[in-house]
Order: structure tokens, then sequence, then C-alpha cells
């Protein structure tokens, strides 16, 4: 059995964040979260994340998560919820909901 070397026992973790980090061309019909700052966001999200919990968590890029007219979007898992990072207090409840596992659903994405 091969060892884990953060010193985790089992695979996987309490909580994982995926923010957006699609990028579409100059003159695409749609916009894309990476365009409206989903990289800076979610480095200050990791950044937050390691400074603020010892918590078995993780906060990475995913592909495209295709509500980028909401975006720069996220989806915390294992809850499955989705947040639109359009300002300081939902990168907050995101943050929030990492650690603490409580979901804020005023900053939650709203379909428009």
């Amino acid at each position: 059995m091969a060892s884990d070397p953060k010193g985790r026992t089992e695979a996987g973790y309490l909580r994982h964040a995926f923010v957006c980090g699609h990028q579409r061309g100059e003159g695409a019909t749609r916009p894309s979260c990476m365009n409206r700052g989903s990289l800076d966001l979610m480095r200050e999200l990791k950044q937050r994340v390691r400074a603020g919990s010892d918590l078995n968590l993780r906060v990475q890029k995913s592909g495209c998560l295709d509500f980028c007219e909401q975006g720069p979007t996220c989806v915390v898992y294992p809850e499955g919820v989705w947040y639109s990072l359009k300002d300081e207090t939902a990168l907050e409840a995101v943050f929030q909901h990492l650690v603490s596992g409580r979901i804020d659903e005023q900053a939650t994405l709203k379909l428009e």
C-alpha cells in the first residue's frame, strides 16, 4: 500500500471546490470565467483555506462549468452547491462553506 505524502489515511476530501478556469477567445459569443478573473479568485480562496483551516479541503481549477454568464462560477462538493463569485461576499461564503459546511443561500448561484 502506498503512503500519502500528506499523511492522509483515505482518499478524497472533506469538501472540494472547483472554480471555472475556462477561457474563450476574443469575439466569442459567450463570456468566460477566466476572462472575468476566476483564476485570481481561485488563488485567493486557496490562500484563505491554507491559512484558515487544517481540514482536508481542496480548491482547484476546473474546465468549463457551463454557467459563465453567471460567472465566475464555482461548485463545492460533496454538497454540489453552486456559487457565482461576483464579489467579496460570495468568495467569503465559499470559504465559510468549505471550512464549516455552512451554506449561505444568499450567495448561491441563481440563474437569471
